[in-house]
């Protein structure tokens, strides 16, 4: 099988080239992916003298500009031609790449995805996907901020598509996908989620549970839950900041006396453990899915592992055919989305 090759944004996210490059080298060597990086030729070949390449096949591709957090991504795409996410895109679309990772602007992969890349057929809105730890195993929650505004079959494709997803993420060959909703019943909800669950309960190939609360987002009784692009974002803000808070009360009050002091240093493991399954850098980035081919977006904060990880789970999508799925998972249902539009207009 032909090694994967990955595109990545050299110049994305808030460290740039001393973070991404060193996390991509990291990815090829360890899963044996062919690089194409992308950015300012000569901040790269700078970077490169610090790491050793060896084992690692690459080619710099430059790139002379750099989409700025403060731009919109219409601008970018518009007028920016030279942005090392554009450049990364094109890489894709002229398939000399078979996916691309960047951490980035995020609004810019997304737009830049969307029209250079271009959307699988049948798919009207691609859709972000993150991985959230649960008590069991980690889950999909989608859409996390690509689309605010969603109609019923926007919902409905982004649980087809977060389908295969997930059985190659999560290694489930038929994976519970839920609808987040204000109660587990069918009916509750608004109109967006009462015609969403109608549509889902008619889906070919896919495991429907119902709606799922917010309570239940990290019970891990749910594989993938569905929600449009605002409340995903929201939920997901929440958790993270929700996370962060407790993490640093419960720093404040291990460390208030000696007795607690005691007590965590005979935790540590535990504490090594709890912190590695809370990580983002673990599951690397989130996956645009529904475009031609994969891509995947990264925090703007990412660290090398988080790079790595990424990189990593583009080449994997890439060998398991994972948009080939996807791609069929549309077909199969493309009446129920056409059926959902012409009720709607």
């Amino acid at each position: 099988m032909k090694k994967p090759v990955i595109a990545v944004d050299i110049m994305g996210g808030d460290f740039g080239p001393p973070v991404v490059l060193p996390g991509a080298l990291a990815a090829a060597r360890s899963s044996n992916i062919d690089l194409l990086l992308v950015g300012r030729k000569e901040a790269i070949e700078l970077e490169l003298k610090q790491h050793d390449c060896s084992g690692v096949n690459f080619e710099i591709v430059h790139a002379a500009e750099v989409a700025l957090m403060n731009e919109q991504p219409s601008d970018i795409l518009r007028r920016k031609k030279d942005a090392s996410i554009q450049i990364c895109c094109r890489l894709v679309k002229e398939a000399k790449a078979d996916g691309f990772v960047s951490a980035g602007h995020s609004g810019a992969s997304v737009a830049c995805g969307m029209f250079i890349i271009g959307r699988v057929p049948g798919v009207e809105r691609p859709a972000l996907a993150t991985i959230i730890p649960t008590e069991k195993n980690p889950a999909i929650l989608l859409d996390v901020g690509a689309n605010v505004d969603c109609k019923a079959h926007h919902l409905f494709q982004f649980g087809l598509m977060a389908h295969p997803f997930a059985q190659d993420l999560l290694d489930i060959s038929s994976p519970r996908i839920g609808l987040l909703s204000i109660g587990e019943e069918e009916g509750k909800g608004n109109n967006l989620v009462k015609e969403s669950y109608d549509l889902f309960k008619l889906a070919k190939n896919i495991n429907f549970v119902g709606n799922v609360e917010g309570r239940d987002l990290f019970t891990g009784d749910v594989d993938v839950i569905v929600s449009d692009g605002f409340v995903g974002n929201v939920a997901l803000k929440l958790s993270e900041g929700l996370a962060g808070s407790l993490a640093r009360v419960l720093k404040r009050e291990i460390f208030s006396s000696t007795v607690t002091k005691l007590g965590a240093w005979l935790s540590k493991s535990a504490f090594k453990r709890f912190s590695r399954i809370v990580d983002y850098a673990e599951y690397g980035g989130a996956p645009l899915l529904g475009l031609q081919n994969i891509a995947i977006v990264c925090h703007g904060k990412s660290n090398i592992k988080a790079i790595t990880n990424a990189t990593i789970m583009a080449a994997n999508y890439v060998r398991k055919g994972t948009n080939q799925r996807l791609t069929e998972a549309i077909s199969a249902n493309e009446e129920l989305s056409r059926y959902s539009k012409a009720i709607k207009h």
